[in-house]
């Protein structure tokens, strides 16, 4: 059964939803929910890697811009850490056993090893949608994990999601 879902936030503009929906599934089968965020550099909103525009000319200077750099990415971080901590409270608040994860590296690996060793018998994860050229060149993490995951794997679309009240989906899943 889906006793344990393992739940993959990114920046997208329907993490919300999705999370709503993850819910929805572990109240429905009495299920618990590990929440993770991947830190990596192709992901929205990070800060970047630092430039040196004058490596050999000025040392202050090149660390100044790796102290910048330390301190955005720090933030970003602890925002990233306050927004799962924010989804954990809201499915305890539902009854639900959750716990929250980030962990650095390639977004499609990190899901797929975590799923694997947290034991998950499903991830629940948004879709861009890319298809095609955008596909080739910025990849596709859902087509990664859908790949190479231990375990089912469903997949939200961006700009397809259902109502909050009761995904599509939810009474079929319940019902088995």
């Amino acid at each position: 059964m889906l006793n344990r879902i393992l739940l993959a936030i990114d920046h997208s503009e329907t993490r919300d939803l999705i999370v709503e929906q993850a819910i929805a599934l572990a109240e429905g089968v009495g299920g618990q929910m590990l929440l993770l965020h991947v830190l990596s550099p192709d992901e929205e909103g990070n800060p970047g890697m630092p430039s040196y525009p004058n490596l050999s000319y000025s040392p202050s200077l090149d660390e100044a811009v790796l102290d910048a750099y330390r301190k955005r990415w720090e933030t970003f971080q602890q925002k990233n850490v306050e927004q799962l901590q924010a989804y954990v409270s809201r499915a305890q608040e539902h009854g639900i056993k959750a716990e929250h994860v980030q962990r650095p590296g390639s977004p499609g690996k990190v899901i797929c090893d975590m799923a694997s060793s947290w034991n998950a018998d499903l991830i629940l994860m948004g879709s861009h949608g890319r298809s095609g050229l955008s596909e080739l060149l910025l990849g596709s993490v859902s087509n990664y994990v859908t790949h190479h995951a231990p375990c089912s794997v469903m997949l939200v679309r961006e700009g397809k999601a259902v109502s909050k009240d009761k995904p599509a989906w939810y009474e079929t899943m319940v019902a088995q």
